[in-house]
């Protein structure tokens, strides 16, 4: 089966329809979707809808969109909240996690720092407790990187991956899997379609980002894990494979980087 490996499915976009797209998602073969938090306020909200579908699971984070706003405290009620959650099969992951030097006002001096020390504070959690993480990595594979490699959690996704190829195999060696789905479905999108083409089929999950990322026969409308199979059936057109050999690849690759799911999919 298809997994989407980063979906807000929580998200406002969706309104009041995002159980009738999980439902129609699993029609077509979306068997998984993965469901991260971005702040404190929305840890119940992802818990509360990963458990009402049978085709979802959640992460627990605070997003770097989030963290000027976030607290310390918010902090450690994450810890409590993910020790809390380990008896709960549908908790798979931290995240999503990670630094964005985009938004301008996150590359102000102060804000970097803080949102490095929100960044190492969740590495350590999921160290702590051996999960993977959801990586955020906009603008900032190498600094994101270098708090891995400090910290070394179990692994994890750099999401919606859009960096070279020598970071590609860096994110690999620190044990990542790396994050693929809308973007490359564009033919202006020329590096990302080499890294998606050419890196190895292993290292490769999948993923809607739904809301945001949309394919390009989707662009501009709303995102939704229904694209998920297109999207998979792209990534196999760009490798020369049958999209079954994809779905088996990145299923599999989804298992090994979120351990946690295997029991969810018996």
């Amino acid at each position: 089966m298809w997994i989407d490996t980063h979906c807000h499915l929580n998200a406002h976009e969706f309104g009041g329809d995002s159980r009738a797209i999980a439902r129609r998602a699993q029609e077509l073969g979306v068997g998984m979707i993965v469901i991260p938090a971005v702040a404190r306020a929305n840890f119940d909200v992802v818990r509360g809808l990963a458990a009402d579908l049978p085709n979802a699971s959640y992460a627990l984070g605070i997003h770097p969109i989030y963290v000027p706003q976030a607290t310390d405290d918010d902090l450690a009620e994450l810890r409590r909240q993910v020790e809390a959650s380990l008896a709960d099969p549908n908790f798979v992951a931290i995240g999503e996690i990670g630094l964005d030097f985009f938004i301008p006002m996150l590359c102000e001096p102060a804000m970097r720092d803080k949102q490095e020390r929100f960044l190492r504070e969740q590495l350590r959690i999921a160290r702590d407790f051996d999960l993977p993480v959801l990586a955020h990595v906009r603008r900032s594979q190498d600094q994101v990187l270098k708090h891995v490699r400090q910290i070394r959690p179990a692994g994890g996704v750099a999401h919606a991956f859009n960096g070279s190829f020598q970071q590609a195999k860096a994110f690999i060696d620190a044990g990542f899997h790396l994050g693929f789905g809308g973007a490359m479905t564009f033919t202006r999108a020329l590096q990302i379609r080499r890294l998606a083409a050419d890196l190895p089929l292993e290292s490769i999950v999948l993923e809607t980002d739904a809301p945001d990322i949309s394919p390009a026969w989707v662009h501009p409308g709303r995102n939704s894990p229904e694209q998920l199979p297109a999207i998979g059936a792209a990534l196999a057109a760009m490798r020369g494979l049958d999209a079954d050999a994809v779905r088996a690849a990145t299923h599999a690759s989804a298992l090994a980087t979120m351990p946690r799911l295997t029991a969810l999919l018996g």
